[in-house]
């Protein structure tokens, strides 16, 4: 037990353990949360960077706490998979903590435990100690659940969530060092932003992925970390026996990203129950590969059963569609759809005889990577005007476009990711 404690916690002997980490956006307020009581839940797809914010959590904490005093644990480990059905090894786990750090008990103690899902019951190990120790939880997890069903009745007011997703374009900027704070700055390193651009439409934001430059690799560090997902949290965890079914729709949903779901017909493309689909969908969205958005409507009820469209987490997943043609339009889409899903999760979309691709507090935006045809120019700037009301704004986001018509906001979308 020592020597994975050890291993798990080099900043024990090694103050500088962690000073090459990449630094993450949501650092800032993931610190705003450690000054509360409360637990802070850091949830999100796997290798999007949870442990990497972890860690840089401690960097920050190692200024004003003492190491042994700062704890982090992995139960994904292979060592703890045996007991991962017994939460009571997780207060053996602590209690070893103890035995070899000899931390200071008059001083808080902040608890990391990485993948905490991992264990049945953890939930209760976290609130004994929650309430009965001067212990700050940070847990990280995988999947939305993490805090819903039975963890949300143990748990009620005790936990404050943070959701952290794979680079977003500012992220990949300062990854790559081009600077883009100022507008001399923007309009200086045009060329390498309009570069890097290029890239994250296609190839999205892991830090994998980023950081290699090889393509065939690129493209297999993804289909490694989307069948990890399935087959190594979803398959197991609702107990599916055939993982090819799951699989097979998984990569169909690529292929079909930014377009509407039909459960029946899916059904009959893979010979299966649309119940089954139904329900293999919302464990994609669960564990984070995928999410969907309702058509706008005023009567809740016929908003909830309106045909849902389908978008992808992270657009370097469009590479392994089955498609051979690439698409722009879909990868823009894509794009501008997660930018827009990280600040509201009541996203919608709007379509009667005509569609508009997004709605959003009160903005309705059109998506069209290339418009210099007058034809579609009319065609997407005309759709807005069938649904905008009094009190809506519009903008048209477009590959390199910025300007004004009449009220319609058209801009490029590196400026509207780095706004």
């Amino acid at each position: 037990m020592d020597s994975i404690l050890l291993e798990d916690n080099p900043h024990w002997l090694n103050g500088k353990a962690y000073n090459s980490f990449t630094p993450r956006e949501a650092l800032q307020k993931a610190l705003s949360f450690l000054k509360t009581q409360e637990i802070l839940a850091i949830i999100g797809a796997r290798r999007v960077g949870k442990s990497t914010l972890a860690k840089l959590l401690i960097h920050e904490l190692l200024k004003t706490v003492n190491a042994k005093n700062i704890f982090f644990i992995n139960l994904e480990k292979t060592e703890f998979i045996p007991y991962k059905n017994d939460a009571a090894y997780l207060e053996k786990i602590y209690e070893a903590y103890l035995k070899l750090a000899n931390p200071n008990k008059d001083e808080k103690i902040y608890f990391f435990i990485d993948e905490v899902q991992i264990f049945q019951n953890w939930e209760v190990f976290v609130k004994n100690r929650y309430e009965n120790s001067d212990i700050k939880f940070i847990i990280t997890g995988s999947n939305s659940s993490l805090l819903t069903s039975n963890y949300a009745t143990v748990l009620t007011g005790r936990v404050l969530k943070l959701q952290i997703q794979s680079f977003n374009f500012r992220e990949l900027l300062d990854f790559k060092q081009i600077k883009h704070s100022t507008k001399l700055e923007m309009a200086a390193n045009r060329i390498e932003i309009k570069r890097a651009l290029d890239e994250y439409l296609k190839w999205g934001g892991y830090y994998s992925v980023i950081s290699n430059s090889d393509e065939m690799i690129k493209k297999e560090y993804l289909k490694n970390i989307a069948e990890d997902i399935i087959l190594k949290d979803i398959v197991p965890r609702y107990n599916i026996k055939n993982s090819q079914t799951i699989r097979d729709l998984f990569y169909y949903c690529v292929s079909n990203a930014a377009g509407t779901l039909n459960y029946s017909s899916l059904a009959k493309k893979l010979n299966c129950d649309p119940k089954m689909i139904k329900e293999y969908i919302g464990y994609f969205e669960d564990n984070f590969l995928i999410s969907t958005i309702p058509s706008f409507h005023n009567k809740l009820t016929s908003q909830i059963a309106s045909a849902k469209k389908l978008y992808l987490s992270d657009n370097g997943f469009l590479n392994l569609g089955v498609s051979r043609t690439k698409n722009l339009g879909t990868s823009l889409e894509n794009l501008v759809f997660n930018e827009l899903y990280k600040n509201d999760e009541n996203l919608t979309y709007l379509k009667e005889s005509v569609e508009v691709d997004f709605y959003s507090k009160n903005r309705l935006y059109q998506v069209s990577y290339d418009i210099s045809d007058e034809k579609t120019r009319k065609r997407e700037i005309g759709a807005f005007s069938h649904f905008k009301k009094e009190d809506d704004s519009c903008t048209l986001i477009t590959y390199d476009v910025n300007e004004r018509v009449d009220d319609v906001e058209i801009q490029s979308v590196d400026l509207f990711l780095m706004l």
